[in-house]
């Protein structure tokens, strides 16, 4: 059951129910969590905020991603990882610290696409579906890149309007998807995520109340800030547009689509659950993507591998590397950003051109081409804004240094 909160929120976490094909009983689904609003707010306790992370498909409709009956088996690492040491402002530091204080509930660390480490904490197991938060954005973008190559948008340069008619004469007029995939729309956006009055909790309001056109209401006021493709502004809103333009290109649900271009042929082992905004209606695309962790591992060995499946990239020619290097604004502005990724920015992560899918409360899939280390991790931080004690960028260095 869920913590009574006087909205809607609480009323969907008590009806709603697991979908009638599930094979398994959730070892989860009879725990106690807390609202939306409350996990937005950061109120809830340890306990709660984790029980309320590993059951976000209890506070929404969602629709189900079907996995593969034939799923990759992992291998372990000749070499595996036992311990790993760093500093942090002249302090030492190690595996140990870094779980606990960071609050992690699950982390899986692949070499060469071998386990080289895995461990679940906070009462998950492997089994465990944990919400992805903005994981999802990095999903949502590889889509569209998927969908490009499939021939159902012919170029980024595209407008947005051309998929998303809704926005016509919106402040999404003259905007391209690729602006969109860049954050750089041009549109006025606050991501404030504990400010009720925010524009990131208007999104969440419009949600609340599963009206399949409401999303797009709020991003069709929003206001002209910039000229399109000038300006970098974070902005879950903008993730929604881009869900709507793959929605308007392929003509069907973002999880089927999923499920049949990489849960199924890449060998995903388990379901996953995406909510949405309406009942059997669009998915939400910048968050609430909830899988486990094994299975987010994977997504991040399928795109560090270019996106090949049975021997061929389902993505266009060059598509990792151009979505996951830096881009430049109009104007000669660069950006540690790329199609909905995010650069990462030690010196050491630069030489090796890594980059990471992240989400607030600490949840990453952190991606090192050079060293081909690919790190899956969630965690349960207590407030939305990743304030983890402990950067894991320096933990995340100090991983790809010991199995190199």
């Amino acid at each position: 059951m869920a913590l009574a909160a006087g909205s809607i929120w609480a009323a969907l976490a008590l009806t709603a129910v697991a979908p009638a094909h599930a094979k398994d009983i959730y070892a989860h689904e009879k725990e106690t969590i807390g609202t939306g609003q409350q996990l937005y707010d950061g109120v809830l306790t340890p306990n709660l905020t984790a029980n309320t992370l590993r059951n976000v498909d209890r506070l929404f409709p969602t629709r189900t991603i079907v996995p593969s009956t034939d799923p990759k088996a992992f291998q372990p690492a000749e070499r595996q990882l036992k311990q790993v040491k760093f500093t942090v402002n002249d302090r030492p530091y190690d595996l140990f610290d870094f779980l606990a204080v960071d609050r992690v509930s699950g982390m899986i660390i692949l070499k060469d696409g071998k386990v080289a480490f895995e461990t679940y904490q906070l009462g998950n197991t492997s089994n465990t579906r944990w919400t992805s938060m903005s994981i999802a954005k990095s999903i949502t973008s590889t889509l569209i890149g998927v969908a490009l190559k499939d021939g159902y948008i012919k170029s980024l340069d595209e407008p947005v309007t051309k998929y998303v008619p809704r926005l016509k004469d919106s402040a999404y007029e003259g905007a391209t998807i690729r602006d969109v995939l860049m954050m750089s729309s041009g549109v006025k956006w606050s991501e404030t995520y504990t400010d009720p009055n925010s524009d990131r909790r208007h999104l969440l309001k419009a949600q609340e109340s599963q009206q399949r056109d409401a999303a797009m209401d709020v991003m069709a006021k929003l206001p002209r800030a910039v000229e399109p493709g000038t300006k970098f502004n974070y902005s879950t809103g903008e993730t929604q547009v881009a869900g709507e333009i793959l929605y308007g290109a392929i003509k069907r649900p973002l999880s089927d689509y999923l499920s049949e271009k990489i849960w199924k042929p890449y060998g995903m082992e388990a379901e996953a659950r995406w909510w949405l905004d309406s009942p059997d209606g669009l998915e939400i695309s910048g968050s609430g993507l909830s899988a486990t962790l094994r299975d987010f591992a994977r997504f991040g060995q399928f795109y560090l591998d270019n996106g090949v499946i049975n021997g061929k990239s389902i993505l266009p020619d060059g598509w990792m590397q151009e979505a996951s290097t830096p881009k430049v604004l109009k104007g000669g502005t660069k950006l540690d950003y790329g199609y909905m990724w995010w650069i990462a920015l030690t010196d050491q992560a630069r030489a090796d051109k890594a980059f990471m899918a992240r989400g607030i409360f600490g949840q990453f899939i952190y991606i090192d081409p050079k060293e081909r280390v690919i790190i899956a991790m969630t965690s349960a931080a207590s407030k939305p804004q990743n304030l983890q004690l402990l950067p894991p960028q320096a933990f995340f260095d100090a991983v790809v240094d010991a199995l190199k």
